[in-house]
C-alpha cells in the first residue's frame, strides 16, 4: 500500500539548549510561515516550508508549550508554561511580545476572534490542589477575566465558531469539557470519554465532529453537539497532536513512541496507513492550504515536510 504522506524535505532548526524538545505549532496563512514552540530553548522558532529554511526565533518565552495563530486578528499566541503567562504578538520578525498572567503551567490555547477572548488550558501542579484550571483572557483588557476550575489535568483545546464553544480535553477523568463563549466563566457541559487519557483534539466544522486521540491508543470520533461516540479506531501508541485536513478529508495523529503519524480517512474513519517520523516526534503543524504536514523531530532538531498523497 502506498504511504499516505510523502517526505519532501527537512528544515534544520536550532539545537536544543535545554530539555523539552518541541511542542505545539501553528501556521500563519498569509505567509505560510510555521511557528513552533521550541520548549528546550524557551523560544518560538519560525520556519518557511516553501524555502525549507529557518527564518528566526522569538526568545524569552520560558518553557513555551504551544503556539496558536489567529489569521482573523493577525496575532500569534504562546503558552509560556515556565512563567505562567501567555504571549501575544504580531506575525513577523522581532515582535513586541505582550505577556498576560494566567493560571499554573498553561499549555493548550484556543481563541474566539469575535470576542477577542483567549482560553489557556493550564495543566496545573500536582503538588498544588485545584491548580488545574482554564484561564479566560480578555485580549483588549490584557487581563485575566475568569478562572474556571476543571476536574483534572488539561490537554489540548479547540474553538468552534459556529457553536461559539470551546472544547477542552481533560486527561483524568477522561472527558471533554465545553465552555460557552457567551458565558465564559463556567463549564457548560461535559462529554465523558470512554478511553483513558483524552489528549489530542481537533474538530470538523462541516460534519460537527470532534476527533479525540487518547493515551489508551484509541481514536474516538464524537458528535460535538451531543458527545455521542460515532466511531472508535486503533492508534500506534500514545498520541499527542491531532490535525484535521478538510481539503483531503484526512486526519493526522502524531505518536511519539515509536515515532509515527497515523493517517485516517475521515469519511470512513478507516486507516490510510502509518508514516515513520522519529522517536519522540509527538507534534506537527498543518497549513490551512491542506497541501502539507510538518513534523518536528527532537533528536535531530529538524522539521520534516510531508505532502499528502
Amino acid at each position: 500500500m502506498t504511504e499516505p504522506l510523502t517526505l519532501v524535505g527537512h528544515v534544520p532548526l536550532p539545537a536544543h539548549t535545554g530539555s523539552g524538545g518541541f511542542d505545539h505549532a501553528a501556521v500563519h496563512a498569509a505567509t505560510g510561515h510555521v511557528y513552533v514552540a521550541h520548549t528546550a530553548n524557551s523560544a518560538i522558532d519560525v520556519l518557511d516550508p516553501a524555502t525549507q529554511k529557518h527564518l528566526y526565533s522569538i526568545p524569552g518565552l520560558t518553557a513555551v508549550a504551544g503556539a496558536l495563530v489567529s489569521d482573523e486578528s493577525q496575532l500569534v499566541f504562546s503558552s509560556n508554561r515556565g512563567e505562567n503567562t501567555i504571549g501575544v504578538f504580531a506575525p513577523g520578525p522581532d515582535p513586541e511580545v505582550t505577556k498576560i498572567a494566567v493560571g499554573t503551567k498553561p499549555n493548550g490555547l484556543a481563541y474566539d476572534a469575535k470576542r477577542r477572548l483567549v482560553l489557556a488550558a493550564n495543566v496545573g501542579d500536582p503538588a498544588v490542589p485545584h491548580s488545574c484550571t482554564l484561564s479566560m483572557v480578555d485580549l483588549d483588557g490584557r487581563a485575566l477575566s475568569a478562572s474556571i476550575a476543571v476536574p483534572g489535568r488539561t490537554r489540548w483545546t479547540v474553538f468552534d465558531a459556529e457553536a461559539e464553544a470551546f472544547y477542552v480535553n481533560i486527561m483524568e477523568p477522561s472527558q471533554i469539557v465545553v465552555v460557552d463563549a457567551r458565558q465564559p466563566d463556567r463549564i457548560a457541559r461535559t462529554m465523558p470519554i470512554p478511553a483513558d487519557g483524552a489528549h489530542g483534539l481537533d474538530f470538523d466544522p462541516a460534519t460537527r465532529r470532534l476527533f479525540c486521540a487518547c493515551d489508551a491508543g484509541v481514536l474516538l470520533t464524537l458528535d460535538a453537539a451531543t458527545g455521542k461516540v460515532l466511531n472508535q479506531g486503533k492508534l500506534s501508541g500514545v498520541p499527542d497532536v491531532v490535525w484535521f485536513n478538510p481539503k483531503r478529508r484526512q486526519l493526522y495523529v502524531a505518536v511519539g513512541d515509536p515515532g509515527v503519524i497515523d493517517v485516517f480517512d475521515t469519511t470512513t474513519m478507516k486507516s490510510l496507513g502509518t508514516v515513520a517520523t522519529e522517536k519522540g516526534a509527538h507534534t506537527t503543524a498543518f497549513p490551512p492550504t491542506g497541501d502539507s504536514l510538518i513534523a518536528f523531530l527532537p533528536q535531530t532538531h529538524r522539521a520534516a515536510i510531508y505532502r499528502p498523497v
